[in-house]
């Protein structure tokens, strides 16, 4: 079980582009939720649920020393104990580009804090429309 208690969605999702970047699989895990509910799906359409099914996938990611992700935060729309954030990604495969990447990560606060429970990224259009300010908080 994971000892981290992450205070915000924004601790979370800060960890979980920091632990893709670093490469570290342990650190990945432990922003999402202990449960076997939890999903993610690739931009291949990869459809996974569980924690060991995606662990496993994020091993053979992580795996890939060419793999870096670049993301902004697009908008977010906020309750007490539920978060969704919607992302644009960039992949890069060594000098090969690919993207962008359109990210939905959709966060639970529980009794250890804030985790994230289910990421769906799937390949977006070109051009993106981007907002006046960072992101967007919407209720």
């Amino acid at each position: 079980m994971s000892n981290n208690s992450f205070s915000s969605p924004e601790d979370v999702e800060a960890a979980f582009y920091k632990a893709i970047e670093k490469r570290n699989l342990t650190a990945l895990m432990t922003v999402w939720a202990e449960d076997e509910e939890i999903v993610c799906i690739h931009p291949s359409g990869a459809h996974l649920v569980g924690f060991a099914a995606i662990q496993s996938s994020w091993r053979s990611i992580l795996n890939d020393p060419r793999v870096e992700i670049r993301h902004q935060a697009i908008a977010q729309w906020q309750g007490m104990m539920m978060v969704v954030r919607h992302l644009i990604e960039q992949l890069h495969a060594g000098r090969d580009a690919s993207g962008p990447i359109q990210a939905t990560h959709v966060y639970l606060r529980g009794p250890h804090g804030w985790r994230l429970v289910c990421r769906h990224a799937s390949p977006g259009s070109s051009p993106i429309l981007r907002p006046e300010k960072e992101y967007r908080v919407l209720h």
